[in-house]
């Protein structure tokens, strides 16, 4: 498999670069629910491939044609992004892309682990309010979401789970007053971050990328699974939320209040329980076998469990 990528990668480079280029043995990097991450060098150029794997883990994933254009105007714009390099149609049967391999540290359990600066969540704040800020025309065929695409998701599934039946219902009640929609990441928390010493390297991952309330990306940080065993640092098992809101709302002017927060906390707990499901079903239904899919389907059930816990707090018995 490893030669086969070698050589399909470096005549996909040669024919993208107009010139004979030399690489490296690939190496597939671990993590990815959905896609494969191949680490490469070119010559003196450390590139990070990023190839669709057998499913995705929601059905308005974005192609990696589209979250190649989008990490291309982040980019632009200034965002702590990889540089993206080129898009290949076709990889040994699958849509790819190439961008620049940034270092550090994107493991979760790890960087909750390991001193960071105290920045970090202010320096988190800074690039939510960049992403936040970029152009909706550039990226016209971004879609808004609303709660009833989860609804949509779920009855999918085909199977009954009262919890996050109940959170919709909580949900769909308790909605605050909705903000104009925004470019937002849609998937912005730890392990989608390349951290080191000196705190936020860079942000990766951008298949969720839609429009919507910016404030449900703001939220999506505090979802208890993306705090990898801390649980008592909201923000991701690395920080407060405070200094976070503060900066974000200094730099946007959105004056996202704290009960904001807790809603769309709620709601990131109820799209990631969801999530959780329809990957184990991709293993369930033998569409692609792995072992790291079932699991998610096993934490689908911790998910649920804090979605009681966080309707229990907003008084829900």
């Amino acid at each position: 498999m490893i030669a086969e990528m070698r050589e399909a990668l470096q005549a996909a480079l040669a024919e993208l670069l107009g010139r004979q280029v030399e690489i490296s043995e690939p190496v597939l990097l671990p993590g990815g629910a959905s896609k494969e991450a191949w680490a490469v060098d070119a010559g003196e150029e450390r590139l990070l491939v990023r190839r669709a794997g057998g499913g995705v883990i929601h059905r308005h994933t974005l192609s990696l044609r589209h979250e190649f254009e989008v990490l291309e105007v982040a980019y632009e714009q200034g965002v702590r992004a990889p540089r993206p390099v080129a898009y290949i149609e076709d990889l040994e049967g699958r849509e790819a892309f190439v961008m620049e391999r940034l270092e550090g540290e994107t493991i979760g359990r790890r960087i909750v682990r390991a001193p960071v600066p105290e920045s970090l969540p202010v320096q988190m704040a800074e690039e939510l309010a960049k992403i936040h800020a970029l152009p909706a025309e550039r990226l016209p065929f971004l879609e808004e979401a609303t709660i009833d695409r989860l609804v949509v998701e779920l009855d999918e599934v085909g199977e009954p789970h009262p919890a996050i039946e109940l959170g919709l219902w909580w949900l769909r009640e308790h909605a605050p007053p909705p903000r104009e929609p925004v470019v937002v990441h849609g998937d912005f928390r730890i392990g989608n971050l390349v951290i080191d010493a000196s705190g936020l390297v860079g942000v990766l991952d951008w298949e969720f990328t839609h429009l919507d309330d910016p404030a449900r990306d703001l939220a999506f940080g505090l979802v208890r699974a993306w705090r990898f065993g801390v649980p008592e640092k909201r923000l991701g098992g690395i920080g407060d939320v405070e200094p976070y809101l503060d900066r974000y709302n200094e730099l946007t002017g959105f004056d996202v209040r704290p009960d904001e927060l807790d809603y769309w906390e709620v709601a990131g707990n109820v799209g990631w329980a969801i999530g959780c499901l329809t990957q184990a079903q991709r293993h369930l239904t033998g569409q692609d076998r792995s072992v790291e899919l079932a699991i998610l389907g096993r934490l689908g059930a911790e998910v649920e469990y804090e979605i009681c816990h966080l309707l229990e707090r907003q008084g829900v018995t």
